[in-house]
């Protein structure tokens, strides 16, 4: 194909048929362009910026060998999708990633037909590409199943799951692990592209199979010897024995940045005879950008920067981050009590573990992506008498679930769950939201569920948790900054299963639980400008819920409203529950509960995915005045 010289290679591909009509040569020059677009576009909207960069040669190669979307394309996690997403039909509307309304961080099967799977969690890739494969086995359906995975996502048990079971996708599985840690493979030379090259040409599969002919003639003995002759030979050569022994053909490592390289290899694959193939890439993050090269962590995630500096475009915090007043409080706790000790699943930044492990080295665990063993371990370290505190994204603690309720909660271990990124989460959306936690953890017995209202009230639930040992106990906060408030030079034992009155009145009634305090109050200043005396409590605890204040605000208030960052089946439940078995309804109270609606809400930004779920102060309000049946315009009437 032809172009003129002037017109961008980039700017005459729309979709990958486009791509696959290219020569070969022009392949170095769209990459370049790509990866230039994707680093205008993150600096315009901020968002994972290292992972894709180190993946633009390799998704260029992927949609020029394979015929996507028959070939099903799966990318585990998928935030290093936006050179996808750009070949793939979305370049113009790239500039909108993660805003409201725009395209989503992660793939999304409702937004590309090259989406076939969605995800946003790891270590999913494999499980779902086999689905793919066999599926169009069992059809008679042409089309293979391409997991790309990274090394970090290797370590979830997940994938070993499926590769253990990948068997019966035959030659229609392809698993690409992107090793961009240098975590598996040393580095990459010469001879061992050329060996990749090699072992996955059709020659050299030819003859082995052949030989693998033979050698089943021979008695058993030598049968069994010259198949592991085979594998060491290629296990010395390049590595690959565990994905062998998985029943994977094994090709690598090879320079995932050379497209010299990557072009043979995937054709080789693309046409081979044999059954699943694991491909073995080795990548940079942040590639071909200075200062994300320097920096892989700090420009993995990224806010909107300028693409000449690299400097990031942050407005000034007014408080601390939620995460780091965890952190930085479990350590000061630690310096007292050798018994705390911190688990994260690879995230020690993101949820403050990184404080922690600084001050006290020997005490923090980083299992990675494994929160099904972090949970497990966290048991087990409590039941030897430590004080674990297990440090998981609410999203991510859904993972664990059945390590939650066997491993922990039926033998009434005291682990601590430290909850983070509680609630709507902004510009990650559906797939990271915090909503169920209080729903799937307060339905449990022997559990104790807290929600911070602010950075201080974090301070005295963490030093809470250290200090209770009869039983699991979990704690959530939400993303981002606190409110502001001065943190405690002390912290406080708070009383398991009690409340607290914030502000006092004497019709209306605002049960908050957790961050949405902040609007209760507001909503009590409108009510009360309407001529509607509001008390306003925080509960602090969705379990034990604090009967007696409950009790008492139901028996001397005419509508009580409850207000949670939670789905449904969560503290408003727990409430009505209560108000059911005690009769308190039966006297006219009116009881409405405000919690996150029974949909899963789009990325956005946070205060309009909580205007979005009705859980701002005009809502509260609104709640109030239908509940004692009139508007706005009819309050006197009520009053009257």
């Amino acid at each position: 194909m032809s172009s003129d010289p002037a017109t961008p290679l980039l700017d005459t591909v729309d979709v990958p048929s486009d791509l696959r009509r290219l020569a070969p040569g022009q392949l170095r020059q769209l990459a370049d362009e790509l990866r230039s677009e994707m680093i205008s576009a993150v600096g315009t909207t901020g968002g994972h910026l290292g992972s894709g960069l180190g993946v633009v040669e390799l998704t260029v190669a992927i949609h020029y060998v394979f015929n996507t979307p028959d070939d099903k394309l799966v990318w585990d996690v998928g935030h290093q999708a936006y050179p996808h997403k750009i070949l793939t039909g979305r370049r113009s509307r790239i500039r909108t990633l993660r805003q409201g309304g725009g395209l989503s961080g992660f793939t999304k099967r409702s937004e590309s037909e090259y989406d076939p799977f969605g995800a946003a969690h790891s270590s999913t890739s494999i499980s779902a590409a086999l689905g793919f494969a066999v599926a169009n086995k069992m059809i008679g359906q042409p089309g293979k199943g391409i997991a790309v995975i990274g090394d970090g996502a290797m370590s979830a048990g997940m994938a070993y799951e499926a590769m253990n079971n990948a068997a019966e996708a035959g030659n229609r599985l392809v698993v690409i692990l992107n090793d961009n840690d240098m975590s598996i493979a040393p580095p990459v030379g010469g001879l061992s592209a050329y060996l990749a090259r090699l072992v996955s040409s059709r020659p050299f599969l030819g003859l082995r199979d052949i030989a693998r002919r033979l050698s089943r003639k021979l008695p058993e003995p030598l049968h069994r010897a010259a198949k592991k002759t085979d594998e060491f030979a290629r296990g010395m050569a390049m590595g690959g024995t565990l994905f062998e022994e998985l029943g994977f053909y094994y090709v690598g490592p090879i320079d995932g940045h050379n497209l010299d390289q990557l072009i043979p290899v995937l054709e080789n694959v693309r046409d081979a005879a044999e059954g699943p193939c694991l491909i073995h890439v080795v990548t940079q993050k942040g590639k071909g950008y200075a200062p994300a090269e320097a920096s892989a962590d700090k420009y993995h995630g990224v806010q909107k920067f300028d693409v000449i500096t690299g400097e990031q475009v942050k407005a000034p915090a007014k408080a601390p981050a939620y995460q780091n007043v965890f952190g930085e409080t479990l350590a000061k706790l630690a310096d007292n009590d050798p018994r705390i000790c911190a688990i994260t699943a690879a995230m020690p930044s993101g949820t403050g573990v990184d404080k922690f492990a600084k001050a006290h080295p020997d005490r923090a665990f980083d299992v990675g992506i494994a929160e099904q063993h972090g949970v497990t371990f966290a048991a087990g370290l409590a039941a030897q008498g430590m004080r674990p505190f297990c440090a998981i994204y609410s999203t991510f603690l859904q993972r664990a679930y059945d390590q939650v309720v066997h491993d922990v909660a039926i033998q009434n271990l005291p682990v601590r769950f430290a909850i983070d990124r509680a609630g709507l989460v902004g510009a990650d959306g559906a797939t990271h939201a915090g909503s169920f936690d209080i729903t799937y953890l307060a339905s449990l017995p022997n559990f104790v569920v807290m929600a911070a209202a602010d950075e201080a009230e974090l301070v005295h639930m963490t030093y809470t948790a250290a200090l209770h040992d009869s039983g699991p106990i979990a704690f959530r906060y939400p993303r981002g900054n606190g409110v502001g408030v001065e943190l405690p030079e002390v912290p406080q034992q708070l009383e398991i299963g009690k409340g607290r009155i914030v502000r006092q009145g004497s019709k209306v009634a605002i049960l908050s639980l957790g961050t949405r305090l902040a609007e209760a109050l507001k909503a009590a200043d409108q009510l009360e400008a309407k001529g509607l005396s509001t008390t306003v409590a925080d509960l602090r605890f969705a379990k034990p819920l604090d009967t007696d204040l409950i009790r008492h605000l139901m028996t001397s208030h005419e509508v009580v409203v409850t207000v949670e960052e939670g789905s449904i089946g969560g503290l408003g439940a727990h409430v009505l529950t209560m108000a059911s078995d005690e009769g308190l309804t039966d006297a006219g109270l009116k009881i409405r509960t405000l919690r996150l609606p029974d949909t899963f809400q789009d990325h956005d930004a946070p205060d309009k995915q909580y205007d979005a779920a009705g859980l701002n102060a005009p809502h509260i309000v609104d709640a109030v005045l239908k509940a004692l049946r009139h508007n706005s315009a009819g309050v006197e009437e009520a009053r009257a």
